[in-house]
C-alpha cells in the first residue's frame, strides 16, 4: 500500500510544475548563504570563528522526512546520531557516546538559552519533537571555557527564526511501519511583541518486534520587545513520550531475524514478556531576559525549572524516577571598537540543582511489585567563566576563556541493608581555551586552539541500571589541540573546511553492561584520540534565471584514531586498542536541486566502515552503505499560502545494520537493528497572516 503511495505521490509530483499558475519567489543570489554562529557569544560568520563549529539550518533540516533530525546531524563531520528504537536516541561528539547506554551524556545541550542538560548530567533530547528546533549549532570538542563541564561538546538548538512571520502552519505526514507525524503551529503578533503555540503528535509501530512509540509535545513562547534596551522571552515545553525498548540481539539472532526482539535467556523473561519500555513526561519553563545597559556592555539572563517523570520497566526490574530541577545562567559581553581594532569580554556564571528520587522495584509483567532500593538523589552544578576575544589589524584574532567547575551528587539509600548517605564531590577544576586565527587571504581563514576538558560521572552513572552505588569513579579529563582552515572561493560558491585535532583524554569513563544488559561504569584509563573532519559544499549554478533556480553539491568526511593509550582491566591489557562504537572513517554526500515552477530534490548517501563493538575488539559491527532521497512540490497558492507536497525513501537499498550497538556487551548482545528500506509521503501548509507575497 505505501509503495502505491509513493508511486502516485511521485506522479503527481512530477506533473505539478507543468500545472502550477503562481511561481514562488526565489532568492536569486547565486552565493552560498551566510551563517552567523552564536556559540562562544561570537555572533560571527561561521567562516570567521577560529572553532570547529557545524551549524545545522531549515533547509538542511527539511531535506530529509520531518520526523527527526537525527539524518541532518549524520551528515555532519564528526557528528553520529543513534536510534536504538524509535524515541531512543544517542548523540556522539567526537566519541561521547563511550559513557551513553541510552540518551544523551557527556554534551551540553541548550533550547532557546536554557540549560536542557539537567544537573545530573543527562539530556533528554527525545522529548523535542522535529518541530521544535529551528536550526541546530554544534560545538565539537570540549567547550568547557563557557558552556560547564563536559569533554563531548556543545549543542545549541533555537526553536524560532530571528525574523517571526505571524500564520498558522499545518503538516501531515505518513510513511512505513504505520507512523503517522502531525504538527500544527500558530503564530501571532509581530517581532515587537509574538506568541507561538505549538503542538506535535506523533506514532510508529517500528521496525523490529516490541518498539512502538507515541510522542506528544505541546510548547508555548512569547517575545516582548520593552524598548531598545531589554528584550524578555520565555519558553514553555510538556512532552509525554513513550516507547517500547526490544533491547539488543546476540550476532546469531541478529542473523537469524535482525527484526526480533530480545527472547527469554535463563532467568530473564523476553523485552516483550517484561514489556520493556519507557514512559517519560517532562515540564519545562525558561525566561529569558536581555537588558543592554549601554552601547558597550549588554547582559543575557535565564532561569528555568524543570521536572520529568520517568517509569522504566526492564528485563531485571522496574524502575521510578523523579527529577526536580531548576537553574540559571547569566552572561554579561562588554564591546569596544577601535580603529582596526575590537574587544569583546564576555563574563558570568550557571548553576544547577536537582532533586531527584530513584526507586526500583521487581517486575511482574510491566508492572511494579516489592520495593528492591529507594533513593535520594541531590545534585548540583556550578560553573564561574571569563573569556575575551580580541581582533587585531593584519586580520588577526585571539580568543581566550576559562571556567572554574564544582559538582556534587549525594545519594541517601532510604532502604535495605545498606542504607546511609554517600557523596560525590568534584572540586574547582579549570577548564581554559585559547584560540589564535590569521586570514592570510580574503577567502581563507587559518585557526589553531588548545582547550582542556573536564566531566564529572553524572547521576545515571554513580548510580546506573544495576542499582548498585559506585562513588569510586572519578572526573574524567584531557586537553585537546585542535587546527584548521575555512574557505571559500569561486565568488564565495564553493566553501571548504579542514580541521584536525589531537585529544589526550585521561579518566575516561566507560561503559559496560552486565548479563542481564544493565548498565554501569569504570574509569577507562588514558586515551588517545586523533581526527580530521572535512566539508565542502558547492554552488553549482552561477545565477538563478533558469529553470533549475538552485543546484548544490556537498560532502562530509570524518577520520577518527581513537585508541586506548593506557587500560589494563585486572591481567588484560587493551592498550592499543581501537574505543569501541566509532567507526574509523564516515562520508555523507548530496545534491539538492530547486527549480523556479516549484519541484524540488534531495538525494543523500551515507557511509561507515566498521565498528569495534568491545574493547577487545574481537567483536565488529560490519560497515554499510545508506541511500535515500526526498522530492516534492513547494509553490505559493494565492498571496499568503504556501503549499508543500512531497515523498521520500530512506534505506533505498534494504541494508541490514545497527543503528546504536550496546557496546561492551555481556554476551555479545550488542545489536539494534536500524530500519531496512521505508517509505514516507506528507503535505504542509504555511498560511501567513496580513502576508504581501
Amino acid at each position: 500500500m505505501m509503495k502505491t503511495w509513493l508511486l502516485i505521490s511521485l506522479a503527481v509530483l512530477a506533473m505539478a510544475p507543468v500545472c502550477a499558475q503562481t511561481n514562488l519567489p526565489r532568492d536569486t543570489t547565486p552565493v552560498l548563504q551566510t551563517v552567523i554562529v552564536k556559540a562562544y557569544d561570537q555572533n560571527r560568520q561561521l567562516k570567521e570563528v577560529s572553532a570547529a563549529i557545524n551549524v545545522i539550518n531549515t533547509a538542511q533540516l527539511e531535506r530529509y522526512n520531518n520526523t527527526n533530525i537525527l539524518p541532518a546531524l549524520n551528515a555532519t563531520p564528526g557528528v553520529h546520531m543513534e536510534e536504538r528504537s524509535p524515541g531512543s536516541y544517542r548523540l556522539n561528539i567526537r566519541g561521547s557516546t563511550l559513557r551513553s547506554p541510552f540518551g544523551v551524556r557527556n554534551v551540553k545541550v541548550y533550547w532557546n538559552g536554557i540549560p536542557f542538560t539537567d544537573p545530573g548530567g543527562n539530556t533528554y533530547l527525545n522529548q523535542l519533537s522535529y518541530f521544535n528546533i529551528n536550526s541546530i549549532e554544534v560545538l565539537k570538542g570540549p567547550a568547557s571555557s563557557l558552556y560547564g563541564a563536559g569533554t563531548g561538546g556543545a549543542v545549541l538548538i533555537n526553536s524560532q527564526p530571528d525574523e517571526l512571520q505571524p500564520g498558522i502552519n499545518l503538516q501531515y505526514s505518513t510513511g512505513s511501519f504505520n507512523s503517522q507525524n502531525i504538527n500544527a503551529q500558530v503564530i501571532l503578533g509581530n517581532n515587537e511583541h509574538s506568541n507561538t503555540f505549538g503542538y506535535t503528535h506523533q506514532t510508529s509501530d517500528g521496525y523490529r518486534y516490541h518498539t512502538n512509540m507515541r510522542r506528544d509535545v505541546a510548547t508555548w513562547e512569547t517575545r516582548i520587545k520593552a524598548n531598545d534596551k531589554q528584550q524578555l522571552s520565555a519558553s514553555v515545553l510538556y512532552g509525554d513520550l513513550y516507547y517500547q525498548t526490544p533491547g539488543g540481539l546476540t550476532p546469531a539472532q541478529y542473523n537469524a531475524n535482525a527484526r526480533a526482539s530480545r527472547p527469554a535467556a535463563g532467568a530473564f523473561p523476553s523485552a516483550e514478556d517484561a514489556q520493556a519500555a519507557i514512559y517519560q513526561k517532562t515540564f519545562l519553563a525558561g525566561i529569558n531576559h536581555q537588558y543592554r545597559f549601554s552601547e558597550n556592555l549588554q547582559n543575557t539572563s535565564v532561569v528555568y525549572g524543570a521536572f520529568s517523570n520517568i517509569k522504566n520497566p526492564t528485563i531485571r526490574n522496574y524502575e521510578r524516577r523523579t527529577e526536580p530541577h531548576f537553574g540559571g545562567r547569566t552572561v554579561f559581553n562588554y564591546n569596544k571598537q577601535w580603529q582596526q581594532s575590537s574587544l569583546q569580554v564576555s563574563f558570568g556564571g550557571e548553576g544547577q540543582r536537582g532533586f531527584f528520587n530513584t526507586k526500583t522495584f521487581g517486575n511482574a509483567g510491566g508492572q511494579p511489585n516489592v520495593v528492591q532500593t529507594d533513593d535520594d538523589i541531590d545534585n548540583y552544578i556550578y560553573s564561574g567563566f571569563v573569556q575575551s576575544d580580541l581582533h587585531l589589524p593584519g586580520n588577526w584574532s585571539v580568543s581566550a576563556g576559562v571556567s572554574i567547575n564544582k559538582s556534587s551528587i549525594t545519594i541517601t539509600r532510604l532502604t535495605g541493608a545498606e542504607t546511609g548517605k554517600l557523596t560525590a564531590t568534584f572540586n574547582s577544576e579549570w577548564a581554559p581555551r585559547v584560540a589564535i586565527s590569521k586570514k592570510i587571504l580574503p577567502g581563507l581563514l587559518l585557526y589553531g586552539s588548545v582547550s582542556r576538558g573536564f566531566s564529572p560521572p553524572g547521576t545515571a552513572e554513580i548510580l546506573p541500571s544495576t542499582s548498585i552505588i559506585n562513588t569510586s569513579l572519578q572526573a574524567e579529563h584531557g586537553v585537546n589541540y585542535e587546527a584548521g582552515f575555512k574557505s571559500n572561493w569561486l565568488q564565495q560558491r564553493l566553501y571548504v573546511e579542514v580541521n584536525a585535532f589531537y585529544y589526550q583524554l585521561k579518566n575516561a569513563i566507560v561503559q559496560r553492561r552486565d548479563a542481564s544488559g544493565a548498565d554501569y561504569f569504570d574509569n577507562a584509563g588514558s586515551t588517545r584520540q586523533r581526527g580530521i573532519e572535512s566539508q565542502a559544499s558547492y554552488q553549482l549554478l552561477p545565477n538563478s534565471h533558469r529553470f533549475v533556480s538552485n543546484a548544490r553539491l556537498w560532502a562530509s568526511h570524518t577520520y577518527n584514531k581513537f585508541r586506548y593509550h593506557d587500560f589494563k582491566v585486572v591481567t588484560t591489557d587493551y592498550s592499543g586498542n581501537t574505543l569501541p562504537g566509532i567507526a574509523e572513517h564516515t562520508m555523507a554526500a548530496g545534491v539538492d536541486v530547486t527549480t523556479r515552477p516549484g519541484w524540488y530534490i534531495n538525494l543523500t548517501w551515507f557511509y561507515s566502515d566498521p565498528t569495534a563493538l568491545n574493547d577487545a575488539n574481537t567483536d565488529m559491527a560490519t560497515s554499510y552503505n545508506l541511500a535515500g532521497g526526498r522530492t516534492g512540490w513547494r509553490t505559493s497558492l494565492g498571496k499568503t499560502l504556501i503549499m508543500d507536497v512531497f515523498a521520500g525513501v530512506d534505506n533505498v537499498f534494504d541494508v541490514t545494520y545497527s543503528l546504536g550497538n550496546d557496546i561492551n556487551a555481556t554476551g555479545s548482545r550488542y545489536f539494534n537493528t536500524a530500519p531496512g528500506v521505508n517509505y514516507y509521503g506528507g503535505i504542509s501548509f504555511r498560511y501567513r497572516f496580513g502576508s504581501n507575497q
